[in-house]
């Protein structure tokens, strides 16, 4: 390759991480999501969980009908 500053020779591109704009280490996330996500699912699993849920939904349809 004519004016090439590395002799001619390719040198492949170092691949970005996709971070999703957090700057945290795609391992970093996936090992918090690994401890994270059975106690979420835990949480609603169970009554407190499903209850709570039940009293979100119920607020998101409030807003939604004083929003129309």
């Amino acid at each position: 390759m004519r004016g090439s500053s590395n002799g001619g020779n390719i040198m492949p591109r170092k691949k970005k991480p996709n971070d999703h704009g957090t700057g945290i280490p795609y391992h970093e996330v996936e090992a918090l999501a690994r401890v994270l996500l059975p106690e979420i699912q835990a949480f609603f699993e169970s009554e407190e969980g499903q209850r709570e849920f039940a009293e979100w939904k119920a607020q998101q349809e409030q807003d939604k009908v004083k929003q129309d």
